[in-house]
């Protein structure tokens, strides 16, 4: 009885290792872990193993009107060489 209460004293005050304080990922979790990639759900399962959405957890994108933007949204792949001096110049402007 003294033996298994000083062993007990022991186990308790050992130090524990690092790698068990680290973050759990799935491949040093049990087989039903999943972990995710940090989304957000739009919905509920039923109980029957359907999904139901619900339109307030979807996320709303707001998109400016751009009819009138002088700006193209292409890039070219070859673009010219601009001097330092004269993209100063345009930045001031």
């Amino acid at each position: 009885m003294p033996l298994g209460l000083i062993l007990g004293i022991g186990r308790s005050m050992r130090i524990k290792r690092a790698s068990s304080l680290d973050i759990l990922h799935p491949k040093r979790a049990p087989r039903n872990y999943y972990k995710g990639n940090n989304c957000k759900p739009t919905g509920f399962h039923t109980r029957k193993g359907g999904y139901v959405v619900v339109q307030e957890k979807l996320p709303i994108y707001v998109v400016p009107d751009l009819t009138d933007f002088k700006l193209k949204p292409y890039v070219s792949q070859c673009p010219r060489d601009v001097n330092p001096s004269e993209a100063t110049t345009d930045a001031g402007n």
